[in-house]
């Protein structure tokens, strides 16, 4: 398992941006993390004192650079956001959530240069949110 300080060190999202709390588990296929961050006050990602569900997209977005970072073996480089496909919301807010949001995320295709991943988000025993990201990783400057 990994905790908030381990997950930031690996990911460049940083500050009150890392959103994710722990990993729980992870493989060659895929990863779980939880969090509790969507019923911060001070969330970076809320609006007018609310966190739209659209926002989980943020939290599956880490939690895939988190995947890369330890399926690599290095920190994740920073990602673009190239396509999403089939996105699911079926809540329409999360910082009303009252139990740690789960969030999974399986690689279907893991490349250098970038990767497609699966994802759900859920609590309280349904779905909140689920579809496919491709992400384009930043190349180093040379």
């Amino acid at each position: 398992m990994l905790n908030a300080a381990e997950i930031a060190a690996l990911v460049p999202h940083q500050g009150r941006m890392c959103l994710l709390d722990r990993a729980l588990a992870w493989d060659a296929a895929g990863i779980t993390c939880t969090t509790g961050r969507h019923r911060d006050a001070a969330n970076p990602l809320r609006r007018d004192g609310l966190l739209p569900a659209i926002c989980g997209l943020e939290f599956a977005f880490q939690a895939m650079a988190l995947h890369g970072a330890l399926s690599s073996g290095a920190p994740q480089p920073r990602g673009f956001i190239s396509s999403l496909r089939e996105v699911a919301l079926d809540a329409e807010r999360l910082d009303d959530i009252a139990e740690d949001l789960h969030i999974e995320a399986v690689a279907l295709v893991a490349e250098p240069g970038g990767s497609i991943y699966r994802f759900e988000i859920s609590a309280e025993g349904r779905s909140l949110l689920g579809g496919q990201a491709a992400v384009i990783l930043a190349r180093e400057a040379a």
